[in-house]
């Protein structure tokens, strides 16, 4: 009897993506709809943003880099790529469990597209003004 595919050979399977589409492709099914919407509203929150795959993840780029979001078996993860932005919008994001500059959720409870949008923008802001990563840490 075939043994089903390992987390480590999955995983494998998705850090070769060349494209985000690739890594949607491969990405675990339950989270697979709520990172697509995700992308959706990081296009349309900063459409001049170039989408690309980066440290096996995707991530957009607008100035430097913006924002990424990337999943497990387990939870998503949307990052921010600015831990002053989190502090600066930790009101909103209780419950949720923060990283330094990301923020961990479960694929079931997505978060919702209208902090996305703040969120993106935001980081657009940020990355305009020419504030640098460890300028606003």
């Amino acid at each position: 009897m075939k043994k089903p595919p390992s987390n480590a050979t999955q995983a494998k399977k998705r850090t070769q993506a060349e494209t985000v589409d690739d890594y949607l492709a491969a990405a675990p099914e339950a989270a697979r709809a709520t990172l697509e919407k995700l992308r959706k509203t990081i296009k349309a929150s900063a459409p001049k943003a170039t989408e690309v795959i980066s440290y096996q993840i995707p991530l957009y780029k607008y100035h430097g880099h913006l924002v990424a979001f990337s999943a497990s078996e387990h939870h998503c993860t949307f990052t921010v790529m600015s831990p002053a932005l989190l502090r600066e919008h930790a009101a909103e994001l209780k419950g949720y469990k923060l990283g330094k500059a990301s923020i961990v959720f479960a694929a079931d409870k997505p978060l919702p597209a209208a902090l996305v949008r703040k969120l993106v923008k935001a980081r657009v802001a940020e990355n305009e003004s020419g504030v640098t990563y460890g300028e606003r840490q």
